[in-house]
């Protein structure tokens, strides 16, 4: 049974607030939605586990019969870069019941843990934001379509996944994003619609870079909402192109940036410019988890191609780590601590599950 924290972390926030007394026997149920560690909060004292050199943000966590504990998570490092790749041997587990003065260590090989596919419970998706206005298709359109096309092969899966999709809109001076294609797990329909571009897709020869970056982090976030309307956890990546600056000043500096630095932390931003007339700084503000810069278009392919490593860097830092739990039926609500070591780098975050109804037979 799928027991999600979100009411119950509501609950002890509120019981926090009324409880505000000095009691040595008040219980802290502070947990950190809004923080780095998402729904986690920072590990016991007890266990002496040290700084963290990498960050452990719980996303969601649930259990299920007959006793499985499931905890899903985006591991990064201190200064916010995502770390792919872990296996279940690079974690600990760390459980503290009722009865125990701090946490005993779960034997990970006894306990069944693993790194789960996590497609049930997480969607990620990628929007591709192109610059298509008149300077682009005058000067550089082929070797866009080469670059974009290596981007895509590059990103998406090899075998399609539903869990895992790309949409491509591109903008020139009109007050409107343009689609050129939905969001799709097919790399081959994504492109065929690169392919089909002409020199004569754009009616206006202006850039609103500005009005593109707002309205697709928009878009960005109603995917997210959607992922959570349907019970399920969403990521998203939006990676913009540009050969210019803002012309149409519709919107401003500000509000595009704004716009970025207010979206969800679960939405990266990533930026790519061409050419000399490009406003580096405002690009990197923009493109916030990375950018990339070509200085000719014979440099564009590579540009792309670092931005398609970062953003499947972002897409593979999520993990459902699964594993066994000892406790049973009765023991009631226990304290949990996973631990990463990746080389000399470690990082731990704490949480609880219940292990109502739990009994032997998982695996």
């Amino acid at each position: 049974m799928k027991k999600y924290l979100k009411l119950s972390s509501l609950i002890f926030t509120i019981i926090l607030f009324i409880s505000c007394g000095n009691a040595d026997d008040d219980v802290n149920f502070d947990i950190n939605q809004t923080g780095s560690l998402g729904l986690g909060e920072t590990v016991d004292q007890c266990l002496d586990l040290g700084e963290n050199d990498l960050v452990l943000s719980v996303q969601d966590q649930f259990t299920s019969l007959p006793g499985k504990v499931s905890v899903f998570f985006k591991v990064s490092d201190n200064s916010g870069n995502p770390v792919p790749g872990l296996t279940a041997e690079q974690f600990t587990i760390y459980e503290q019941g009722r009865n125990d003065e701090c946490f005993n260590t779960i034997s990970a090989s006894e306990s069944y843990a693993r790194i789960s596919p996590n497609s049930q419970i997480f969607n990620n998706n990628t929007l591709l934001v192109l610059d298509l206005s008149n300077s682009v298709l005058s000067n550089s359109l082929d070797e866009l379509k080469s670059a974009t096309t290596s981007f895509i092969n590059n990103v998406m899966p090899a075998a399609e996944e539903d869990s895992f999709k790309m949409a491509i809109y591109w903008f020139d001076g009109e007050d409107e994003l343009h689609l050129l294609n939905p969001l799709t797990a097919s790399a081959d329909e994504l492109v065929a619609a690169v392919t089909g571009i002409t020199t004569s897709i754009s009616n206006d020869p202006s850039t609103d870079l500005y009005g593109a970056v707002i309205k697709s982090a928009n878009i960005a976030s109603e995917l997210l909402l959607e992922s959570t309307n349907s019970n399920s956890i969403g990521a998203a990546s939006v990676v913009v192109f540009t050969d210019g600056t803002d012309q149409a000043s519709r919107y401003s500096e500000d509000e595009a940036l704004q716009k970025v630095d207010q979206s969800d932390s679960n939405i990266s931003f990533f930026a790519i410019g061409l050419g000399s007339e490009i406003d580096t700084e405002i690009l990197m503000k923009i493109g916030k988890t990375s950018s990339v810069f070509a200085g000719s278009t014979e440099e564009l392919e590579t540009t792309f191609n670092d931005i398609s490593l970062r953003v499947n860097e972002q897409a593979n830092s999520f993990y459902l780590f699964e594993y066994c739990t000892p406790k049973r039926d009765g023991s009631g609500e226990n304290n949990l601590v996973i631990q990463v070591n990746n080389g000399n780098l470690q990082g731990a975050v704490q949480t609880k599950f219940d292990s109502a109804g739990f009994t032997g037979g998982c695996q």
